[in-house]
């Protein structure tokens, strides 16, 4: 099966102005959830889960700007081997989200950082 896009997260310096913004443009609804200044977006699209979240560097020295997207798969290992055969890279290890999914952060060829994530049975219905 095609890998699926799932999550998006916007990245900000200013969560509070960039939720504004979010909230007036689009008529998104945010809801505080984990770390602070992190908030999820449930009304983006069906199937797919936004955030909104202050920025962060998935890699040391290069902040994430734009948007994160993290797509579904089926198996997050060959993936990750289908990267590394083609000239991407590994940015984060695979990680556990418990009742979530296994999430691991890559580098395209064109330097875009996006997600993978193989997610638990019944996350998403099908």
């Amino acid at each position: 099966m095609p890998a699926t896009l799932r999550h998006f997260a916007v990245n900000a310096a200013d969560v509070a102005r960039a939720r504004r913004f979010y909230e007036d443009v689009f008529g998104w609804t945010f809801s505080a959830g984990g770390p602070p200044d992190f908030y999820q977006v449930f009304d983006a699209g069906e199937g797919v889960v936004g955030a909104l979240q202050a920025r962060r560097e998935l890699v040391a020295g290069r902040p994430m700007t734009g948007l994160e997207v993290t797509f579904g798969v089926d198996d997050l290992a060959a993936v990750i081997a289908a990267v590394e055969g083609c000239g991407g890279r590994i940015v984060m290890a695979p990680f556990r989200i418990p009742g979530v999914g296994e999430l691991v952060f890559l580098e395209d060829t064109e330097g875009n950082r996006l997600g993978a994530m193989q997610y638990e049975p019944g996350v998403f219905p099908d």
